[in-house]
């Protein structure tokens, strides 16, 4: 194939959209007072996860690339140096690397999907709390809407106000989270499962609550307030831990 074909065809891959992955660029900003180690499901090919307090990272998330973000806390190696376990967010790998493998709750999940520089994205509480987070896109305009890509985030502690039935604890019997009512207590009415899907899939008394502190995050299965939205060409997106 000669070289101007070869070029013709990669100018039509280009315009079709059809080339090789390109990256989003994500601000990764930890403005909590303790280090966070990032884990993605599916991975994100983050070789250094841990963010030190006061640390901004400036990282290339794939572009596709569809799942959910999540930060662990209090993370330490054993008396052996060789199983690595965190207090909140672990998946069980037994090391610093932890792409894949899903999150024990509880956790805060920030769900995106990414197409072509159009980013789905959500702060949801389904799973629980550990975190506050704010994910803000830089420019860009909002799909299927008008004006700029919305904030969205939770960014009070729950420490405070959990239920008594939800706080997660450590071996030392400390909080470390808040866990949701599904994962807590089992209930198919908190799950939204068996005969709770659907239109009887409704808000509850611990979402109620949750909602009235984080109300730009989900808070429960069903939950759509607020949508989840979809930006589009946004430069960039910052992502920052404990906001305030």
């Amino acid at each position: 194939m000669g070289s101007k074909a070869i070029f013709s065809l990669v100018l039509i891959l280009v315009i079709s959209g059809k080339f090789v992955q390109s990256d989003l660029t994500f601000n990764f900003d930890n403005e909590c007072s303790f280090s966070v180690w990032l884990s993605a499901s599916p991975s994100v090919g983050d070789g250094d996860p841990e963010r030190g307090p006061g640390t901004l990272e400036i990282f290339s998330m794939p572009d596709p690339w569809t799942g959910s973000l999540w930060l662990r806390t209090k993370c330490s190696y054993d008396a052996s140096q060789v199983n690595f376990t965190c207090e909140t967010g672990d998946c069980g790998s037994g090391s610093v690397d932890c792409q894949s493998p899903p999150p024990k709750p509880p956790v805060t999940l920030l769900n995106l999907d990414i197409n072509q520089n159009v980013v789905s994205y959500e702060v949801s509480l389904n799973h629980g709390f550990n975190v506050p987070v704010r994910i803000q896109p830089i420019g860009g305009t909002l799909v299927g809407g008008s004006g700029v890509c919305p904030v969205v985030d939770c960014i009070k502690d729950m420490g405070d106000v959990c239920p008594p039935s939800l706080v997660a604890i450590n071996k030392n019997r400390a909080y470390v989270g808040c866990n949701s009512p599904c994962d807590a207590l089992k209930d198919p009415k908190y799950c939204c499962t068996g005969s709770f899907t659907g239109q009887a899939c409704q808000p509850n008394d611990f979402s109620k609550r949750f909602k009235e502190l984080c109300q730009l995050a989900h808070t429960y299965p069903g939950d759509n307030d607020p949508p989840i939205y979809k930006c589009s060409g946004a430069s960039a997106y910052n992502v920052t831990f404990c906001p305030l």
